[in-house]
């Protein structure tokens, strides 16, 4: 059965029985139809976040074959509420950008889903329509006061904030406004970037509460006059019109998985262009509502798993129990140099020389005083050879447990042996108390490098020149005190998509530095990574259809 089918097959609860397993009545729901609803941030309960577990689920780095991420995540809430342990899962909502490129989807999979698939991959309740229209909102406000009050002498040297859309689209990365006569504004050079990549994206995800929504939306700087000072949100005085845009997005959507088992749904940022991490409202609110919060950061844990340390924890005070990184057999070998097309092909030769990418990020989770747990994600290829291999290599070499994950084929009953492994290592072996990456005095400059070198292993860090410019900038404003969120390619420790492996010893070019003020973090651009993506060749949309009252060409 395709994902979809199995979707379509499973018999779904209303959202008030699945809320009551959390222990919210149904008055306290703002529902959106039978099996969708939204959490008011009342329900967050700081005294249960401080007392229950919070589980992270990272990844090796990221290939073209897929590693799973999102299926162990909920698969590993179905393995615990199986064994008796009430579980929430809290993800990322999809973004329409992949759906309709490159995945097809973003809600796990087979039997370890997040359901309704189809709302929760297309527009459900709204949250990025309400984040793209919010941002484009701002630079319609911006480019109308530049054009007004441009008689009295105002201007900006520099423009910073571009326009968003959820929608993967080449043609925009670089436009002109404002073509055509004088009152159709002033001509100017802008883009677009995806929605995802949006500051208010990254300010939804790291707000604490309505009251802080509102000022880092008033500290977002779009600009800098001719004298050098930023033109930000607050001096253009519609902050309280961005904040009635998002004022329902703030909350976070509550849907269900496969067993009709609660999950979180809320906020979308990619990690390889921002931070990565579903909303701290999601999560807390898992937390507040079961023992086990299970929750991932985006890609490999190169980009996602030291954002959600470095920025989110750091900021926040949550800390992880534990944290999972998730491995496939297919994986290991692309990075162990087998070819894409030869991946389900037995070759433990090829996996064993992979092995080298999964110690790394190991480490690296080790570095930040993690206990971790190692889970392969089974695919149907895969042989008991490979699995004995990685369990091996693992439980000897690394010293870290082993489960092998089921969930896709078997649901909750295939999550048990993961489940138990995960509730025995907090149980036995919690992780110590966090260690950053960085320090928040150290120099912009020197979190660039302290992250490149100690946990990509480059060699040496290059500052383009617009970079240096940046950095001094930032430095002169009194913001270097905020954490780094580097963008780059997830395909590689590298900027350099076409590294496999453990790669190391390699220059790592930071081309340009983003101010996000708002969301309070420092945006590093590295390589070649863009901001807005393009479409592939064939692109997912070519198959996706809405055929005798179902849609089809998801998954």
């Amino acid at each position: 059965m395709t994902d979809l089918e199995i979707a379509h097959a499973t018999r779904l609860d209303d959202i008030a029985r699945v809320a009551a397993t959390m222990g919210i009545g149904e008055a306290d729901l703002e529902r959106y139809g039978k099996h969708i609803a939204k959490l008011p941030l009342s329900l967050i309960d700081e005294e249960a976040v401080q007392k229950n577990h919070l589980i992270l689920v990272t990844a090796i780095t990221a290939t073209k074959a897929g590693i799973g991420k999102t299926t162990v995540s909920i698969g590993l809430s179905l393995g615990l509420n199986k064994i008796g342990r009430r579980a929430v899962v809290a993800l990322r909502e999809p973004s329409l950008g992949p759906c309709f490129g490159m995945k097809g989807g973003a809600a796990g999979g087979g039997h370890a889903q997040v359901l309704p698939m189809e709302r929760i991959n297309l527009h459900f309740t709204g949250d990025f329509h309400a984040i793209t229209a919010a941002h484009n909102l701002i630079a319609a406000l911006l480019d109308n006061y530049i054009y007004q009050h441009q008689a009295e002498g105002f201007g900006l040297k520099e423009t910073l904030w571009r326009r968003v859309l959820d929608v993967n689209d080449r043609s925009l990365r670089s436009v002109v406004t404002g073509l055509g006569p004088r009152t159709n504004g002033v001509t100017a050079q802008s883009g677009f970037d995806i929605t995802p990549a949006s500051e208010l994206m990254a300010i939804l995800c790291l707000a604490t509460d309505e009251a802080d929504l509102r000022r880092r939306v008033e500290r977002v700087i779009l600009g800098f006059t001719f004298d050098d000072h930023p033109f930000t949100v607050k001096d253009l005085g519609v902050a309280g019109s961005v904040v009635v845009l998002l004022k329902d997005a703030l909350q976070p959507n509550l849907v269900q998985t496969t067993e009709n088992t609660p999950a979180i749904v809320h906020g979308g940022p990619f990690a390889n262009i921002a931070h990565g991490c579903n909303s701290l409202f999601a999560t807390k609110m898992a937390m507040s509502h079961s023992e086990y919060a299970i929750t991932e950061a985006g890609f490999g844990a190169d980009l996602g798993a030291e954002k959600f340390y470095d920025i989110l924890c750091r900021k926040s005070g949550l800390h992880p129990d534990l944290t999972v990184i998730v491995a496939t057999a297919q994986g290991l070998k692309m990075h162990g140099g087998v070819a894409l097309d030869r991946i389900k092909e037995p070759d433990l030769e090829g996996l064993r020389r992979g092995l080298a990418n999964l110690d790394r990020h190991v480490r690296n989770l080790q570095s930040f005083g993690q206990s971790v747990v190692v889970v392969f994600n089974l695919f149907a290829e895969d042989t008991d050879d490979e699995m004995a291999l990685l369990r091996q290599h693992c439980e000897e070499t690394l010293g870290v447990p082993f489960a092998v994950n089921r969930a896709y084929a078997e649901g909750g009953e295939g999550a048990v042996e993961m489940a138990r492994v995960v509730v025995d290592t907090i149980e036995k072996r919690p992780s110590a108390p966090l260690r950053f990456a960085y320090d928040d005095s150290d120099s912009v400059a020197e979190k660039i490098r302290k992250v490149a070198c100690n946990l990509y292993g480059a060699a040496s860090v290059t500052l383009a020149a617009p970079a240096q410019r940046r950095i001094k900038q930032i430095e002169a404003l009194g913001l270097g005190h905020l954490p780094v969120c580097i963008a780059k390619t997830q395909y590689s420790f590298s900027a350099d998509a076409k590294q496999y492996g453990a790669v190391s010893g390699f220059d790592f070019l930071v081309r340009d530095v983003v101010i996000n003020a708002g969301a309070e973090m420092i945006v590093a651009i590295a390589g070649d990574i863009l901001r807005m993506p393009g479409l592939p060749k064939n692109p997912q949309a070519n198959h996706i259809d809405y055929v005798d009252g179902e849609i089809i060409g998801l998954s």
